[in-house]
C-alpha cells in the first residue's frame, strides 16, 4: 500500500442556524451538508403561524435528523457540564448567560445551582439564547415541564443580536455554552465567544467550558487512503478512464477540511500515540495558544479534550474508545459510552502520502481561522501540501473512494459498453451530478450526445469537463450541461426536442433522512421527455434489509426521561426518539454509516422487501417478508438499503449494504429490543412506498 499519511482529529451538535421571522409566518434557515461536495447550504424551512401568531409545531423530520437526541443521551457530557456549572455558580447574585441553549438543559442546571446557593434570597438570573426557532419552541416546552419557565429568560436571537440594557439587564458573570462541533471550531466558537467577551460579559467572567486541547497524530491506513487519493486509485484500476489525468491529478480532490468520522471501527487498522496540537483557553479572554509538533513515528494522529472548569478537575474527551484506554496522557479521563454527536476528524494529506521511518523528524503545523483548524506537514522544512487551483472540484471522501473503486468502475463501464452497442449515436441523459458517467459515455461513444443535468455542480461541472476532454479523447461539443434539477427542466432546455435512447443515473445510497430511491422522482418527472425505447440505468432497485444488533446506536437514540434531574420526555417525538417509546409508536428510519455505529452484528440473512422498476414511472408499491434469525443476540432493528440492478439482463448489481463503507444505510430501530434465537424467532416486516414524497 502507498505510504498514506492522514491526520485524524478528535467534537457534533447541530450546526449553528439562523432564523428570520416574518408576520404571520416564520422562515427558518437550516444548515445542511451537500452530499456531493460537502459544502454547507442553507435550507429554507417555512413555518406557518396561527391567527394568534403562535408558530405551528415543526415537522418531526426537521429535528429528528439532528444530533440533539444523541447529545442529550450522552450521560458523560451531561454529568461533566452539571459538575462544572455547579462549581462555577457560587455567588447568589450571579448572572448566567447560556448561548446556543438547545433544550435549555444547561440553563436549568444553572438556575438550579443558583437556587441552591441563593436560598430564599432574591437576586441572580439565567438567560438562554437560542437562535434556531424550532428548538427555541421546544425549549419552552421543556422549561414548562420542569417548572422553570419563570426562572430562565429565553431569547430567540443570535447572541450577537443581544444587547445589554435592552435584552440583558446587566453584563453576565458566567457564560455557559456548547457551540462545539467535531472539529471544535466549526460552529463559530471563536467569534461567538469573542463577541460575548466584548459586548455581553462582565470583567473576569467564569466560562464553562474553560479550555479545549486538540491532540493528533499521523497514521497509515489503506481505507483512509482510498478516501482521498483518486489519482493513484485510478492508476490501479487501469481501465483507461481518467477523472484526474496526467498533470491534473488534483483537479478532483477531497475538500481540504477536517472530515468527521467515527474512528472506533478503525482500531485494528491504525495505532495511536497522541500529541498535543492546540490549546484553546476560553476562561481568561484569550482564545487560542498554538503548540507546534516536531516529532512523529510512522503511525500518528489528532483529537481534542474539553476541560470544563478552571481548576482542571472536570474533563470530557472526544477520543475514540480505544485511544482513551491506551493513552498515557490521561485522555481516558471520564470513560463514556459510544455517541454520535461528537465524532473524531480526519485531515487528508495529498497524494500517496509521505514515507516515514521510526525516529524520523517531521514538522506538522496546526493553524486555525475563526471556524476551522488546518494542518501542514513539512519534511526537512519543505511543505508537502500544495494548494488547489480555484477551478478544481472538491468532493466528499466517500465520493472520491467510489470514483476510484475498481469494481464500481468496472460495473459501470461494462454496463455502458453493452448499452452503447444497441444503438449508434444515442442521446444520453446523465440525470444527476456524476462526473464519471458523463466522461465515460463521451469517451466511449464519440458520436453520442450527452446531456448532463448537473443540478449541483452546474458551471463548475462544465468547466471540469472542458479541462479533461482532450485527455479522455472526446469533444466538449458532445456535452450539454443544463445545471438544473428535473423539476425545473423546461422545453427551452430541451430545445423542443424529445430526449432519446439512454437515461443514465449514478446509483446512490437510498437514505438521506427519508427513503430516497435513486431516480424515482427524476425518472417520473422526465418520462414524457424520453423515447419509448429508452435504456434506463439503473434498471431496477431492490430494497434489502437485515436484522441487526446495534446496542450503541439504540442507546443513543432512546427516548429521554430524566436528564440530570430534568424531565425531557416532551422532546422525544420531535427529536425522533426510537427506543423505549410508549405503546406502538415507532421512531423514524434514519441514515447512518452502519460500520460507524459502534458495536454491530448481523442476526439474519439479507432479505428482499420491495422492487422498484425504473423502466416505467414509479408507482406506489408495497412489500412484505418474513425474517428468520440465523444468530443468537439482541435485535435492535433493521439496516435497510438498495441493491441496484444496472442492466436488463440483471447481470450487474451494485449493493449499498453495510459491508460497503462508502454508502449510508437506513436504520429502523425497534422501540423495545428483542432477544432472538435461530430457528425459534421470526419477525414479519411490511413496507410501502409513496413516490410523491419518496417516503
Amino acid at each position: 500500500m502507498p505510504g498514506c499519511c492522514c491526520l485524524l482529529g478528535f467534537p457534533s451538535p447541530p450546526a449553528a442556524l439562523r432564523i428570520l421571522r416574518r408576520r404571520m409566518a416564520s422562515r427558518a434557515f437550516q444548515l445542511r451538508l451537500n452530499p456531493l461536495t460537502g459544502d454547507s447550504e442553507w435550507l429554507v424551512v417555512e413555518e406557518e403561524e396561527d391567527e394568534d401568531h403562535h408558530p405551528t409545531p415543526p415537522p418531526k423530520q426537521l429535528l429528528a435528523t439532528t444530533s440533539y437526541l444523541d447529545m442529550l443521551n450522552d450521560s458523560a457530557r451531561n454529568r461533566a457540564y452539571r459538575r462544572a456549572i455547579e462549581a462555577a455558580v457560587t455567588d447568589p447574585s450571579s448572572r448566567v448567560l447560556d448561548i446556543g441553549a438547545g433544550t435549555g438543559l444547561l440553563s436549568m442546571m444553572a438556575a438550579r445551582a443558583l437556587a441552591a446557593v441563593r436560598g430564599e434570597a432574591r437576586g441572580g438570573s439565567v438567560s438562554a439564547c437560542e437562535s434556531y426557532l424550532p428548538m427555541g419552541k421546544l425549549m419552552r416546552r421543556v422549561l414548562r415541564a420542569n417548572g422553570m419557565e419563570n426562572r430562565v429568560k429565553v431569547f430567540h436571537k443570535r447572541s450577537d443580536e443581544l444587547k445589554v440594557g435592552d435584552d440583558l439587564d446587566s453584563p453576565a458573570d458566567i457564560l455557559v455554552s456548547e457551540i462545539l462541533d467535531s472539529e471544535l471550531l466549526g460552529e463559530g466558537l471563536i467569534p461567538t465567544l469573542q463577541q460575548a467577551y466584548d459586548m455581553l460579559l462582565a470583567k473576569n467572567p467564569k466560562i464553562v467550558p474553560y479550555r479545549a486541547t486538540t491532540y493528533g497524530q499521523l497514521i497509515e491506513s489503506t481505507f483512509l487512503w482510498k478516501l482521498h487519493d483518486l489519482h493513484n486509485n485510478e492508476a490501479n484500476a487501469a481501465d483507461g478512464v481518467w477523472l484526474t489525468p496526467g498533470e491534473m491529478e488534483r483537479i478532483v480532490s477531497v475538500k481540504p477540511q477536517q472530515h468527521a468520522m467515527q474512528c472506533d471501527a478503525l482500531e485494528d487498522e491504525i495505532r495511536l500515540n497522541p500529541s498535543k496540537f492546540l490549546n484553546l483557553t476560553f476562561g481568561n479572554g484569550q482564545i487560542v495558544i498554538v503548540r507546534p509538533i516536531s516529532r512523529y513515528e510512522q503511525h500518528e494522529m489528532d483529537m481534542w479534550v474539553l476541560q470544563l472548569d478552571s481548576a482542571g478537575s472536570i474533563f470530557y474527551s472526544t477520543a475514540p474508545r480505544w485511544a482513551r484506554q491506551s493513552s498515557s496522557e490521561g485522555l481516558q479521563r471520564d470513560m463514556k459510552d459510544w455517541c454520535d454527536h461528537w465524532k473524531q476528524c480526519v485531515w487528508f494529506m495529498q497524494g500517496k502520502g509521505i514515507p516515514a521511518t521510526e525516529d524520523q523528524v517531521l514538522s506538522l503545523r496546526a493553524r486555525h481561522n475563526q471556524t476551522s483548524i488546518s494542518y501542514q506537514l513539512n519534511i526537512n522544512d519543505e511543505a508537502c501540501d500544495r494548494s488547489s487551483k480555484g477551478d478544481h472540484l472538491t468532493l466528499l471522501p466517500e465520493r472520491i473512494a467510489l470514483y476510484g473503486d475498481k469494481d464500481w468502475r468496472s460495473a459501470l463501464i461494462n454496463t455502458i459498453k453493452n448499452a452503447l452497442t444497441v444503438k449508434s449515436s444515442p442521446t444520453c441523459v446523465v440525470a444527476d451530478d456524476s462526473l464519471f458517467l458523463a466522461l465515460l459515455i463521451s469517451s466511449m461513444s464519440p458520436t453520442s450526445k450527452v446531456i448532463a443535468m448537473y443540478p449541483g455542480l452546474r458551471d463548475k461541472g462544465a468547466a471540469y469537463l472542458r479541462s479533461v476532454a482532450d485527455a479522455n479523447n472526446f469533444s466538449i461539443d458532445q456535452i450539454q450541461v443544463i445545471g438544473k434539477r428535473a423539476s425545473s427542466i423546461t422545453a427551452d432546455d430541451l430545445k423542443h426536442k424529445k430526449w432519446g435512447s439512454h437515461f443514465i443515473l449514478e446509483v446512490k445510497e437510498c437514505f438521506r433522512g427519508k427513503i430516497y430511491v435513486s431516480g424515482s422522482n427524476v425518472r417520473t418527472l422526465l418520462d414524457s421527455m424520453l423515447s419509448e425505447d429508452a435504456f434506463i440505468m439503473p434498471c431496477k432497485g431492490i430494497l434489502k434489509l437485515c436484522a441487526m444488533s446495534l446496542p450503541d446506536l439504540w442507546r443513543s437514540r432512546s427516548s429521554l426521561k430524566d436528564v440530570e434531574g430534568f424531565d425531557h420526555s416532551v422532546v422525544n417525538e420531535t427529536l425522533g426518539a426510537c427506543g423505549d417509546l410508549p405503546g406502538d409508536q415507532q421512531g423514524p428510519c434514519l441514515p447512518y454509516y452502519v460500520w460507524q455505529c459502534g458495536y454491530s452484528k448481523k442476526l439474519s440473512e439479507v432479505y428482499s422487501l420491495m422492487d422498484f422498476n425504473f423502466s416505467e414511472p414509479i408507482h406506489s408499491c408495497f412489500g412484505k417478508t418474513k425474517i428468520e434469525f440465523s444468530h443468537d443476540g439482541t435485535c435492535h432493528g433493521f439496516a435497510v438499503w438498495i441493491d441496484w440492478v444496472l442492466d436488463e439482463r440483471k447481470s450487474v448489481v451494485l449493493t449499498t449494504g453495510p459491508d460497503n463503507r462508502y454508502w449510508k444505510q437506513g436504520v429502523q430501530l425497534f422501540s423495545k429490543p428483542v432477544e432472538v434465537n435461530p430457528g425459534k424467532s421470526v419477525i414479519h416486516v411490511e413496507a410501502s412506498f409513496d413516490p410523491s414524497t419518496e417516503d
